[in-house]
């Protein structure tokens, strides 16, 4: 597996790929990989020729007070990961590889991305489709794959892909939990032993809410207020939303119809998680 820093580098290898008639698939992520981001290479893997992992954590969907200068790195594990999975590629550029010093094109997803975690994050989705759109152009691939517990993430870049008549293929991936239920996050690592007994809570409360939804339940308000109270039952939970919502347009409804997103979204501590269920009801 080739590691590169540079945009060059992927540009050329892509293109001598394609030359040679071999598709390439693409997995975008900010690094301190886990299993959640192996399944996405793995998937990756089986549909594609060649296969791109970027690896760079983007300054630009950062707030000013959330986690940037903490947020985990690893890339020598992260190589490892990627190598074994069958990544052919790894790009891991610095941010002035990205961003030019005077940079100052955006890339928004209107609508989309004003709910949910856009509504507490406000400039954290302009940030993740600039970075994803520069990485589709420089990554040249047929298909990029996404994890299904960054959900609205996913609707955001499938509504830019769609909207700017981009050439790539969007596919998105279950989520990936640990044998307790908890949905893999590279911010897991910020809990310590009590934290990280409380985060049950949020997969706990999406267990719940789907099976209400399997059980025919169909009121958002009673699905939503019965999740609420296994969050807000938990001490060290501070809730920022949940909320059931139309899958792809974010927009809240009061009935499940269709293919619904029920998410969620807590501190536990200092450290903000999600998780979510997808249905068809």
């Amino acid at each position: 597996m080739e590691v590169t820093g540079q945009i060059k580098d992927v540009r050329e290898r892509v293109k001598a790929w394609k030359g040679e008639g071999l598709s390439v698939g693409l997995v975008p992520t900010m690094g301190f990989l886990h299993e959640g981001h192996e399944s996405l290479i793995v998937r990756a893997v089986a549909e594609n020729d060649r296969v791109v992992v970027s690896d760079f954590v983007n300054p630009m969907q950062f707030g000013a007070n959330e986690d940037l200068a903490t947020y985990p790195r690893d890339l020598e594990k992260d190589t490892a990961l990627c190598e074994a999975a069958g990544a052919d590629l790894l790009f891991c550029p610095k941010p002035e590889e990205m961003y030019a010093p005077d940079f100052s094109s955006f890339v928004e997803a209107g609508g989309v991305s004003a709910g949910l975690c856009g509504r507490t994050r406000p400039t954290h989705f302009r940030g993740v489709c600039t970075v994803v759109c520069k990485l589709f152009h420089i990554a040249a691939a047929d298909r990029a794959y996404f994890g299904q517990k960054d959900a609205q993430q996913l609707a955001v870049i499938r509504r830019m892909v769609r909207d700017l008549n981009m050439d790539i293929q969007i596919v998105g991936c279950p989520i990936v939990r640990e044998a307790d239920g908890l949905a893999k996050s590279s911010r897991n690592t910020y809990l310590n032993e009590a934290e990280r007994k409380a985060a049950l809570a949020l997969s706990r409360a999406v267990f719940h809410g789907e099976a209400l939804l399997d059980g025919g339940e169909r009121d958002a308000s009673a699905i939503v207020s019965e999740m609420k109270k296994i969050i807000e039952a938990e001490p060290m939970a501070r809730l920022d939303y949940v909320e059931l919502v139309d899958a792809d347009t974010i927009e809240p409804v009061e009935k499940a119809e269709g293919r619904v997103l029920a998410a969620v979204a807590a501190y536990i501590g200092p450290t903000r998680l999600i998780d979510n269920f997808i249905k068809e009801a």
